[in-house]
């Protein structure tokens, strides 16, 4: 089948340069190991940019069969190139174009882009998440928040502009860079001193819940994960630990509460979950990434090998369930995982 992997690389691709630019990107070797995969899995590939020449150049990749049905299918890897909701911008492009492609749709991406949006979903469906404030000045009423607090970009990823803060002073000052520097709110919630734990999960109607992933501070004094440990510039950086040693009931209770927030935030195909746990046990989900990265290293990675999953079998896993959410069938012939701790969810 022709897949057509879309990234964002080069930012020129624009009728203007105008509104905040994308701070983050998939880095080149992940990008080419994805589309190898695909190739080991037997199907036509094209890496392309995610711009506005993008539906002409889809158009000829993969043009449409005598019955205007399509003909192949794109592996989503866009994290867009600028103005607000990133992620949403390819698959917007592509619900407009009749192209079908993996990963949650423009919704699924708008409401886990939006923290705020995903704590207030989840509470809702009776998922743990810690309290919290938006914040635009940092002089708002923290109300019954306690510090610490942590403070950070109402709509970016991979911890960009993340800081602990313990007093209404630093508060303020966080507050001001995010406002200043990413033109958005701040959301301000507390911190949960505990474990760290990262669910990740593959399909959609019924959903796979891979081995637990937990990121193991050891003695470092800063006990969350930073953009610098994820950029791997951290001097001490966590070190992820899978299978995670979890009881049995509370492992049933984390992967409970990552469905729960994987459906009540709209996500397809694949996400992943991240969660505190508390010193007395008791668990709260702290955001969902609809685009769960696929680096080498990345949590999501590391689960699914855990799992029994090759990486290839992962990335043509995550286009089985994309084609089979679009036409009833899953199309790769990868290798299927033996790992007896695959544990699925029927939709709710």
């Amino acid at each position: 089948m022709r897949v057509a992997v879309v990234w964002n690389d080069d930012h020129r691709g624009v009728i203007n340069h105008f509104g905040q630019p994308c701070p983050e990107k998939y880095g080149r070797k992940t990008v080419e190991s994805v589309v190898a995969a695909l190739q080991e899995g037997n199907h036509d590939t094209l890496l392309c940019e995610g711009d506005k020449g993008l539906l002409a150049t889809l158009e000829r990749f993969m043009p449409p069969d005598s019955q205007a049905r399509p003909s192949g299918i794109v592996f989503n890897m866009a994290y867009g190139i600028q103005g607000e909701c990133r992620y949403t911008h390819v698959p917007a492009m592509l619900e407009m174009a009749g192209v079908p492609y993996t990963g949650s749709s423009p919704l699924g991406h708008a409401l886990a882009l939006d923290k705020a949006i995903t704590k207030q979903l989840i509470r809702d469906c009776g998922v743990p998440t810690p309290n919290f404030r938006v914040m635009r000045r940092g002089t708002e009423s923290t109300g019954d928040l306690c510090f610490p607090l942590v403070v950070k970009p109402r709509h970016e990823s991979t911890s960009f502009g993340l800081q602990l803060v313990y007093e209404p002073a630093q508060l303020r000052q966080a507050v001001e860079v995010i406002v200043t520097q990413y033109a958005q709110d701040a959301l301000v919630e507390e911190y949960i001193e505990g474990r760290e734990i990262c669910v990740a999960l593959l399909g959609n109607g019924e959903l796979e819940a891979l081995p637990l992933v937990e990121q193991d501070f050891g003695e470092r004094e800063t006990r969350l994960i930073t953009w610098e440990d994820k950029m791997h510039m951290a001097v001490v950086e966590p070190q992820k630990i899978c299978p995670a040693q979890v009881g049995s009931n509370l492992a049933t209770i984390l992967r409970d509460i990552s469905v729960a927030t994987f459906r009540a935030c709209r996500c397809r195909d694949y996400a992943r979950v991240d969660i505190r746990i508390d010193r007395s046990g008791h668990p709260f989900v702290l955001e969902i990434n609809s685009m769960a990265a696929l680096g080498i290293g990345a949590s999501y990675v590391l689960a699914a090998k855990a799992a029994g999953y090759t990486f290839s079998s992962l990335v043509n896993g995550i286009l089985d369930v994309a084609h089979a959410r679009y036409f009833g069938t899953g199309i790769s012939q990868a290798e299927q995982p033996s790992n007896r701790e695959r544990i699925y969810y029927a939709a709710g």
